[in-house]
């Protein structure tokens, strides 16, 4: 690729950062304005190269730095290297194939790509576009992934809030069939297309199988249980007596119902909203439960949103502590990106202060290594899961 024959966009400052994201008040206006997901070349305001990528101009992130290398060009090649990669990654040094056929293929900055997710669940690759630069090499994208996996089914979509500020348009395609997913030997629904992010949440896989080493005879309670992914590994892998699952949204207790009949796991699922039926359950000692956990679905995307998203961890966090018996397991999550690591646990300690319970942190993880993230980026590393054993 000749440098040449990209537009060029050029910093209003030096580029001190390697971070892939360039916002917009740091980018010269360009004239003409390429259009979005137009690939270019940066320059800082010396004219000293800066990093090749994607452009758009409508969003809050102009620029995505996907090579620094002046010398690299960002064609055909490029992503067959890096999707190759990644998938080299999690078959050749994870070795996921030896647990699971249900694991992310590529995790966007975490692999070099930014704006691109790709889901394996089994079978059927599901990608996701959060770029207008990733929509716009969406068949190349595919080339690349069916050199990979031949035989596979596709599900391509993007969310209706990024598609408004990246500035295009991927049309709904047609959901394909649900799979079944196999992960540490518990089987599971995958249904991409519905409005459950790409279908089934593996992220959590490890940490749900380290929760199941505390369940043997224990009573468990999965609040926001989803598609019942950790109550369901409590009963057929941990040995838990009995298992509740509670969620507000009928859809995915279909299926979480479904999964537990796959396993033949007897889990009972109730509709509810977990603030009501954990104050009900306040009020009944005896509905207290050996093991819990706690997690609910992203609170905001919008950084103005973290300190009233934090409200709302800190009241439903309260309120879980106390359904855990004395001596009992916690485990409690947050998937909200926006939500450091910090401010999670010192959200947990003001939620045992105000529960009136002594909190002792066992472990605290994040997604499983299928979700990798580079030290220079930490928004990659969303998912906090810390495990807690509750007085």
């Amino acid at each position: 690729m000749n440098r040449e024959a990209l537009p060029l966009i050029t910093l209003k400052t030096e580029r001190r950062s390697n971070h892939p994201w360039i916002f917009q008040k740091m980018v010269e206006k360009p004239d003409p304005k390429p259009r979005p997901g137009t690939i270019v070349d940066i320059v800082d305001r010396e004219g000293n190269f800066a990093g090749r990528g994607f452009y758009n101009g409508h969003s809050r992130i102009s620029l995505r730095v996907l090579t620094m290398n002046p010398d690299e060009p960002v064609d055909a090649a490029f992503f067959a290297r890096k999707i190759g990669a990644a998938i080299a990654l999690r078959r050749d040094q994870l070795k996921l194939d030896a647990v699971t056929d249900a694991y992310r293929l590529v995790h966007s900055e975490g692999d070099g790509l930014s704006g691109l997710v790709v889901d394996r669940f089994a079978n059927t690759l599901v990608v996701e576009y959060f770029s207008a630069g990733m929509f716009k090499q969406r068949d190349l994208i595919k080339r690349c992934l069916l050199e990979q996996y031949p035989d596979a089914d596709f599900y391509a979509f993007a969310e209706d809030h990024v598609q408004k500020q990246e500035s295009f348009d991927c049309p709904i395609p047609s959901s394909p069939p649900p799979t079944v997913i196999h992960e540490h030997g518990v089987q599971f629904h995958a249904a991409p297309g519905t409005k459950h992010k790409t279908g089934f949440f593996a992220d959590q896989r490890d940490n749900r199988k380290y929760l199941a080493t505390f369940c043997e005879g224990k009573r468990v309670l999965d609040l926001c249980c989803n598609s019942g992914g950790f109550g369901i590994y409590a009963k057929t892998i941990g040995g838990a007596s009995e298992v509740t699952g509670v969620d507000l949204d009928e859809e995915i207790l279909e299926i979480a119902a479904k999964n537990a009949y796959l396993n033949k796991a007897k889990v009972r699922f109730v509709q509810a909203d977990i603030f009501h039926w954990l104050r009900d359950a306040a009020a009944n000692q005896a509905k207290q439960f050996d093991v819990v956990i706690l997690d609910p679905a992203k609170m905001t995307r919008d950084r103005e949103q973290v300190i009233p998203a934090l409200k709302k961890y800190l009241d439903m966090n309260k309120l879980a502590l106390g359904a855990v018996k004395p001596g009992g397991i916690f485990l409690t999550c947050s998937c909200t990106g926006l939500v450091s690591e910090e401010q999670f646990l010192d959200m947990l300690r003001r939620a045992a202060f105000y529960a009136n319970r002594t909190v002792q942190v066992l472990k605290v993880t994040g997604a499983g290594e299928d979700h990798p993230w580079m030290a220079h980026v930490p928004e990659s590393r969303y998912l906090k899961a810390a495990f807690c054993r509750v007085e």
